[in-house]
């Protein structure tokens, strides 16, 4: 049963970054559309920004997976 609950709560630790990342790409957008110029600028951030927000749910995993 323990390894059950594990997987659980790694599956609502994943809602975090998925809301996270999912923010961000909506603001990414809106901004792009607001500044087309920009828009290089902004993927880049973005991508660095989904690469922290996926490393938390990395973190999340490799959680789950010690404390079986």
């Amino acid at each position: 049963m323990q390894g059950a609950i594990a997987v659980i709560g790694y599956g609502l630790g994943t809602l975090g970054p998925g809301i996270g990342i999912g923010m961000l790409v909506a603001k990414t957008q809106e901004a792009t559309a607001r500044q087309p110029e920009v828009a290089g600028k902004l993927f880049t951030n973005m991508l660095v920004g989904s690469a922290f927000i996926e490393a938390l749910g990395l973190l999340g995993f490799v959680a789950g997976i010690l404390w079986l």
